[in-house]
Parts: C-alpha cells; structure tokens; sequence
C-alpha cells in the first residue's frame, strides 16, 4: 500500500499566520504540522508516500523530507494547481499510486490514542487483502462541519453525508481514509460538486453504494485535533505539549517510528541527533541509548 498526504490550500482562515507558508508547514507545538498525519502511514507500516501542495509550497517540504531515506522511506511531490477537493488525490497520484491500494491523510488531521497503531494496521490489511474503501467515524458533539457517517449496530455503513445542516449522527469523518486500486477509476468519474469540487464523499458513497465501504469506529481514548483556526491550532500544541511532558514520551516522533520499526539503525539515529541543537535532538540520543 502507498500513502498520499494532501497538504495543499490556501488556510484562509488562519491568515495573516499562512499568508506567505503552508499550514502544513506551521509549528505544532515543536514539530512541524506535516510530522503528524506522516507519522500516522508510517505506523499503519506504510513508506511510500506522496506529498501534494501548492506550486507555492512544494520546494518546502522537499527541503523538509528530500527522497526520504534518511527515514527508510521513499517520499514524492506532486503540485496541486489549485484546491479541487480532496478526491483530486488520487487522479494527481494515479500514475504514483500504480496498481496499489493507498491510504490518504490530510496534512492537518492530528491523531493520538492508544490502541490506534494496531487499527491502522489491521485497517490497511483488511483493505489490501479484501479490497473495498475503509473510513473512520469519531464522536463529535456537533459533526455538522466534517463529513457524517450513520451506521446500524453491526456497524455497517448506512449513509454518508458532507456537512449536513441536520446530521443523522454523531459520528464524524476524520480525514484519513483507505482504499483500493478502484479509487483511482472512481475519483476520475466523480460529477464536481455545486462548489467545483471532486468531493471524498462522493467517492466514499460509490463504494457505499458497491457494499464494500467499511467503518471502523474512534473510542473515546482517541483523541482526533482540530487545526484549522489559531485557537485550534494554540489547543492541539497545548495537548501535544501535555502528553510529552507527563509522559517523557514524544508524539509522531518521526525518526523515532522509523527506528523502531527497524527502517534505520541506531547509528542513523544517532547521526540524526546530531542534525538537531535541541531538546528534540537530546530524545533521539534518549531513545537510541535506552529503547
């Protein structure tokens, strides 16, 4: 499986903040935004990815990755023109994504809890060895915002709607989803919506409508963090910054998840920790002399 990050658009609603630099590119805390949702196909045991932005932003995040194997990992760009709906992912990623099924993360979904390794694991297998498209729905009080997905008790998929004024639960839909090759066929047929847009719902509703759209439910363990306005943004890094400093732990530790997966050595790690004049550098040295 190959993954797709999608760290594209304009974050209006963070300006004067990204006026001039992705939102992707913004500090969480002391990472980069982007570590998060890459951390989260690297834990889901994925190392192939592509990263789609802007003309704009793209030369960024090449200086940030570069091909990706001082990570153990194989890392593409590809330019978005302009913001044409989250399904446009895989039409750009066609020819990357080739004959394989691929996970797609948005650059601003930040998520954390314990347990989600392993569903992200089994998620991915499920849709590589069954085919068929793979969502998550997590509790909100008010869904209205994201996508919404109504399901029976047996969790099986009943509809799926994008921000619907009167939702028909409460279960939203986070962006971070999985698929088989068909996505690719699927999302060059989508009708663009009313806004232009080749919308990642309509995407999922084709599956749904084939019987093969699979949910997987977030407890309420999981946390799922919101970045799309400065206090969300100021909320998410002060989340971050709790759970490190009560644990001593780090969270989407990128280089760390590389290690410990066995993607690199000790002395990469201890190499990269030398790159790094920084607390963040004293963890690194942390996790190769202790774990």
């Amino acid at each position: 499986m190959k993954g797709i990050i999608l760290a594209g658009g304009a974050a209006t609603r963070l300006y004067p903040v990204t006026k001039s630099i992705s939102k992707q590119l913004l500090p969480l805390y002391d990472k980069p935004m982007i570590y998060y949702p890459l951390s989260v196909l690297m834990l889901a045991e994925i190392r192939e990815i592509l990263i789609i932005s802007t003309p704009r932003d793209i030369q960024h995040f090449k200086d940030l990755f570069g091909k990706g194997e001082w990570l153990g990992m194989n890392i593409e760009y590809q330019i978005q023109d302009s913001p044409k709906g989250l399904a446009d992912a895989f039409i750009l990623g066609a020819d990357f994504i080739g004959r394989e099924s691929c996970a797609l993360v948005l650059g601003d979904n930040v998520f954390y809890g314990m347990g989600f390794s392993r569903t992200l694991r089994e998620t991915k297998n499920r849709v590589e060895n069954n085919g068929g498209a793979a969502i998550f729905g997590y509790y909100a009080k008010d869904p209205s915002a994201y996508g919404v997905v109504e399901f029976d008790e047996n969790k099986k998929v009943i509809s799926i709607e994008e921000k619907p004024t009167s939702p028909k639960s409460h279960y939203a839909v986070p962006g971070l989803y999985f698929y088989d090759n068909e996505v690719i066929n699927i999302a060059k047929n989508v009708v663009p919506s009313a806004r232009g847009e080749i919308e990642i719902t309509a995407v999922n509703k084709a599956y749904l409508e084939q019987g093969r759209l699979f949910l997987e439910t977030l407890g309420r363990g999981m946390a799922w963090l919101d970045t799309g306005t400065v206090d969300s943004l100021l909320e998410a890094a002060n989340f971050i910054e709790a759970i490190q400093k009560r644990q001593g732990m780090y969270v989407s530790c990128i280089e760390e998840i590389s290690y410990r997966k066995g993607w690199i050595t000790k002395d990469d790690l201890l190499l990269l920790a030398q790159g790094y004049k920084s607390e963040y550098g004293e963890y690194l040295k942390y996790i190769a002399k202790y774990t």
